[in-house]
């Protein structure tokens, strides 16, 4: 699924089946970005020929720099915000809901919502460099729809730090602690290598045995569609705010100088 900017594309061979995402600006995610997302997750989560998935984005810079700041600056009612950011409560909750195992593969930063993808996953595997930072609060809306998926992930005290000191990156080796990640690596090579050892060995596995596991590991969760609505209602109000809207345009600013 390719647009004007960025593109969504899957491939499935020996059992696996990888999902890339692309997008020019460090790997953000427009509202068309998270729609084909949701979509792939959910078609190949009923693929008989797909036991295992891999999740990850194109490029050697950042994993992904979470939303698209144009669109959410083009946001001017209650119900534009809340259609927004359902985008990524429609792909953590196809993460949650699809009965294949996912292995993240993540070579470089993550900023929002794309450490709530990472949250997401049932194994990720990250490069040495694969800092991450929840920046939501710094523009005036925080991290509500990817909340629980982190929180879910590592703990309340991990979440907190992350949601409130918004504008500190945290280590790698910081996500590694707290259960973020489950290896890290040095080169991306090396992360290569282990998420194809990994997904290899996973194809091989029982898909109903791996299947009741997914079941398992997301048990608790099953209010996860109203709960990330309701969420994803509060950042689409908040964003309206001049709070946000001055924040963004100093982000934006900032950027261009650099």
């Amino acid at each position: 699924m390719r647009h004007t900017e960025g593109y969504v594309s899957h491939e499935i061979e020996h059992g696996i089946a990888t999902i890339e995402f692309f997008h020019p600006s460090s790997n953000a995610l427009p509202a068309a970005i998270l729609a084909d997302l949701a979509k792939t997750i959910n078609d190949i989560g009923i693929d008989n020929r797909v036991k295992v998935i891999i999740l990850r984005s194109a490029g050697e810079g950042a994993f992904c720099a979470g939303a698209s700041f144009d669109e959410l600056m083009a946001i001017s009612t209650k119900a534009e915000g809340k259609h927004f950011f359902s985008g990524f409560a429609h792909v953590i909750n196809a993460m949650r809901k699809c009965h294949k195992l996912i292995i993240g593969r993540v070579h470089g930063k993550a900023v929002g919502g794309g450490v709530g993808l990472i949250a997401a996953t049932d194994y990720t595997i990250a490069s040495h460099d694969a800092s991450v930072k929840l920046s939501e609060l710094a523009v005036g809306i925080g991290p509500f729809v990817v909340g629980p998926a982190v929180e879910r992930k590592i703990g309340v005290s991990g979440f907190s730090q992350l949601a409130m000191d918004a504008t500190e990156w945290r280590s790698a080796e910081w996500a590694k602690r707290h259960g973020l990640y489950s290896g890290i690596h040095k080169t991306t090579f090396e992360v290569d290598d282990a998420v194809i050892k990994l997904s290899e060995h996973l194809a091989h596995s029982s898909p109903e045995a791996m299947a009741q596991l997914k079941k398992i590991f997301w048990h608790g969760t099953e209010h996860w569609d109203t709960l990330l609505s309701d969420r994803a209602a509060i950042s689409g109000e908040l964003v309206l705010s001049d709070f946000t809207r001055n924040a963004i345009n100093k982000f934006k600013a900032k950027a261009a100088r650099q």
